[in-house]
C-alpha cells in the first residue's frame, strides 16, 4: 500500500486518504467502492458508523486536535 494520511478534523471526523482497507472485527473488509477518501466517524452518533454522515454537526461534537508525542513505547518482557 501507498502512503495513507490520516487528518483528525477539528470538530469533526477522521479523514483518511490514500490507499487503505478498512475491516470489522471479523477481518471482513467493508466495500469502498474504489474510493480514497472517507471519513471515520469520532462522535459517535453516525447512523453509518463507522463512516462519518455529519452527525457531530447536530450533536455539537467537539474537538480542537493539536498533535503530540506519545511517551515512549514498554519494552516487552
Amino acid at each position: 500500500m501507498d502512503n495513507t494520511k490520516i487528518t483528525v478534523s477539528q470538530n469533526g471526523p477522521l479523514r483518511l486518504e490514500g490507499e487503505f482497507n478498512i475491516c470489522d472485527a471479523q477481518g471482513n473488509n467493508y466495500g469502498l467502492a474504489g474510493r480514497n477518501l472517507i471519513s471515520l466517524c469520532r462522535c459517535g452518533n453516525s447512523q453509518n458508523k463507522p463512516f462519518c454522515d455529519g452527525s457531530h454537526n447536530r450533536v455539537g461534537f467537539q474537538h480542537e486536535p493539536k498533535a503530540f508525542e506519545l511517551p515512549p513505547m514498554k519494552p516487552k518482557v
